[in-house]
């Protein structure tokens, strides 16, 4: 299994137009959960996959002609499972698909490091990071940035500092327990009810950003919330910390005015209306997705804030989250009796 993550303060500076970037972001459950099974080879077909989000169970066919979900069978193609085995992937997550938290990364990176255990010699979590990038830039094409993998990989509170498009390095933001307590106790997950996916908005971005450059203006008044955050924290000033969430939507919405949309601003104006001190669109912003809310010193404000939030809408649901100071985790059971256990 594999964290989420959430409030990825310097997002857009992790990708390959940014060239280096500074994000700091938090993981935390729900986890992306995945479990293989495995067989005498020819007792049943290769790999089965049991997609248990969609209720969906289908038969893998090695072709690299993706089919019903492309980021699993294209992980699975390239773990290159053994052929004298044969596999049921299972893989369930209770964190919505397209909420902006890096989902997609971390089941993709749980499944590397499931897959991983049928073969010798295992990977690191960078190894598996970087697996998982690969996957979805190398093999499917799309447009990623490097922090949901590491992140998954990692967990904890970090600060990763990409030195140059996808090499990185990951600090992890060690902090007295009272303080991991009380951001436990004020950070809020908001769902806005509809999932998230790249759009023209975005390649309308990538485009300007590209022409202006990696030191333009835009792009360095993001990698500056991710140090503030980090320094926030360490000082356990949560206004600060609240201050430099806000500063990085603020960045988020002088890209493209859409990336704010309208859901995410009338969730902010209730939070505000609450003495929230924080928040953070979700990812690259957009339609859809999720926001990450920053709670004030006063427990019951921070529950009439979500009460109000979800009432506002009813697609606007809260997520339940917990801080995981672990990131991706892999075990094998055999006969109901756990063998062997590692991260």
């Amino acid at each position: 299994m594999a964290p989420i993550r959430i409030c990825d303060n310097g997002g857009w500076t992790d990708t390959w137009f940014a060239r280096y970037g500074k994000i700091f972001n938090i993981a935390v459950s729900p986890y992306a959960q995945v479990q293989v099974a495995v067989y005498p080879s020819g007792s049943r077909e290769h790999i089965v996959v049991h997609a248990e989000n969609y209720d969906e169970r289908y038969v893998v066919q090695p072709d690299h002609h993706w089919g019903r979900h492309p980021l699993i069978e294209a992980t699975i193609e390239y773990m290159r499972v053994p052929s004298d085995m044969c596999i049921e992937v299972t893989i369930f997550s209770k964190a919505p698909s397209g909420a902006s938290t890096g989902t997609s990364a971390a089941m993709t990176v749980a499944l590397i490091a499931a897959l991983d255990q049928l073969a010798p010699g295992y990977m690191s979590p960078h190894e598996m990071a970087t697996a998982a990038h690969r996957i979805e830039t190398e093999l499917l094409h799309q447009q990623s940035g490097i922090q949901d993998q590491l992140g998954a990989a990692y967990g904890g509170i970090n600060l990763i500092e990409m030195v140059e498009y996808p090499q990185a390095s990951v600090s992890a933001i060690q902090v007295p327990p009272a303080i991991a307590r009380e951001l436990e106790r004020r950070l809020v997950l908001i769902y806005l009810g509809k999932s998230h996916h790249s759009s023209q908005i975005h390649e309308t971005v990538i485009q300007s950003l590209t022409d202006a450059g990696p030191d333009c203006k835009p792009l360095n008044d993001l990698r500056r919330t991710a140090e503030r955050s980090r320094d926030a924290l360490y000082a356990g000033d949560f206004a600060a910390f609240g201050s430099a969430m806000i500063d990085n939507t603020d960045a988020q919405g002088r890209l493209h005015p859409s990336l704010i949309s309208a859901d995410a601003q009338r969730v902010i104006d209730i939070a505000q209306a609450h003495g929230a001190v924080g928040w953070k669109v979700n990812g690259a912003g957009g339609e859809g997705g999720s926001i990450t809310l920053l709670g004030n010193e006063v427990a019951h404000a921070k529950r009439e804030m979500v009460r109000q939030i979800e009432q506002a809408h009813r697609l606007y649901k809260n997520i339940p989250i917990n801080l995981s100071s672990t990131g991706v985790c892999v075990w094998r059971v055999r006969d109901n009796m756990v063998i062997d256990g590692g991260a």
